[in-house]
């Protein structure tokens, strides 16, 4: 694939970092965590918001279901939309508009006015990851590059160890329009330290609806897209139910339940920063050997997870594999693309999108044949996305762009 001969040559690469830069690299950390504490915060806090707006549990989950649906969509869109606009203004522009939304929310007279705001979240949500997910590139020298992509997409563990622990605390002790009203303060301060801390961040290729279908040129994009994929949807369909799988598989008290998805999340923050420098130096080899373990994991846990002791264990296996997908199979689709941007927007659509799928999927499976098969299932998604791997060359990741 040939560049248009009017598309800028992207800068070259930075070769020192100054103390700045990180400071840059920690702001979009924080803002994706806080981004997906937004995202995840009506979880813990969905029978107050459906006692206080007088709905039912099933309507109130919709305000867990669309901003996944919106993001999946916002993230290969906007990036099209905004064309060569500087991405210091669009991250600065969404954190803001991320402020209003929870403001709004937390002011929310009724269900529909609330919903509305988590729309504008989802916007948030999908148009930040899609341009935050390759700035590394950007912001620090090229030996640096996995550190801070590793830094970068701990924010969501973060926010899944903190971020939803604290906002369902803070919502369980005062209300949940305080939970949201803190979500609009701390954005605020993100606001104000993205537009300080990042430089002028010019479009490097203007984002096309073109260059987003020109992607799957690349084998290895679509390989790792493909992979992203499997690995969601079998994670969020098991994932989702892992509260019942802990009880009754594992015979696991509910009052330990809550102590142990932290750990599951402190887990996925360590696999984030371990599989940041593996990826940054054997792509392929780090992408293959997640979906095994995660398969080990899944489909270990009926038999060897029955009590306590095995089911901590695979718990904590699979919240570090967990965690390492996302700064792995973005490091492989850097590595793969023609478009950076444009492949970092389609993978943010796949990965929100595959959310959704496996949730419902893995519902429906739960309803059918209960807990095990679900985990079955789950494992043996894992298993398909290593097995596309394993049949995919390993010169696929670092192929030459065009």
């Amino acid at each position: 694939m040939t560049r248009h001969t009017n598309d800028p040559p992207p800068p070259a690469a930075k070769t020192v970092t100054q103390r700045r830069d990180w400071l840059g690299v920690g702001a979009v950390m924080i803002g994706i965590f806080l981004l997906v504490t937004a995202e995840q915060l009506p979880i813990g806090l969905l029978s107050q918001v459906a006692g206080s707006l007088s709905i039912t549990p099933g309507t109130a989950g919709l305000l867990i279901t669309v901003p996944g649906v919106v993001a999946a969509f916002a993230a290969p869109l906007l990036p099209v939309a905004v064309g060569r606009l500087d991405r210091r203004w669009l991250l600065t522009g969404l954190m803001l508009l991320m402020t209003l939304a929870s403001l709004a929310g937390a002011l929310a007279e009724g269900f529909t006015m609330l919903l509305a705001t988590r729309v504008l979240v989802g916007v948030c949500i999908g148009g930040f990851w899609a341009i935050a997910g390759g700035l590394a590139s950007r912001l620090v020298a090229l030996e640096q590059v996995p550190r801070a992509m590793s830094l970068i997409f701990s924010g969501v563990a973060g926010a899944s160890v903190l971020g939803v622990p604290a906002g369902t605390w803070l919502g369980e002790h005062s209300d949940w329009r305080v939970a949201f009203g803190a979500l609009a303060g701390l954005s605020l301060l993100v606001t104000i330290a993205l537009w300080r801390l990042l430089p002028r961040l010019p479009a490097q290729q203007p984002v096309r609806l073109t260059s987003l279908t020109s992607q799957f040129a690349s084998r290895g994009v679509r390989v790792g897209v493909a992979a992203t994929a499997l690995i969601v949807m079998g994670h969020f369909a098991a994932y989702t139910f892992i509260s019942p799988i802990l009880q009754q598989v594992a015979d696991i008290p509910l009052q330990s339940v809550s102590t142990l998805l932290l750990c599951f999340g402190a887990a996925g923050l360590m696999g984030n920063f371990l599989a940041g420098t593996a990826a940054g130096r054997r792509p392929y080899a780090t992408v293959l050997v997640i979906p095994l373990l995660l398969a080990v994991a899944t489909l270990s846990f009926p038999w060897l997870g029955g009590g306590p002791g095995g089911a901590v264990a695979l718990l904590m296996l699979w919240g570090a594999m967990f965690g390492s997908i996302s700064v792995s199979l973005q490091t492989w689709i850097i590595k793969s693309a023609r478009n950076t941007e444009a492949a970092t927007a389609l993978m943010a659509f796949v990965f929100n999108l595959s959310i959704g799928i496996g949730a419902m999927g893995g519902g429906r499976v739960v309803d059918a044949v209960g807990l095990d098969g679900v985990l079955l299932g789950a494992g043996a998604l894992f298993v398909l996305a290593a097995a596309l791997v394993a049949c995919t060359p390993s010169r696929v990741v670092a192929a030459p762009k065009d």
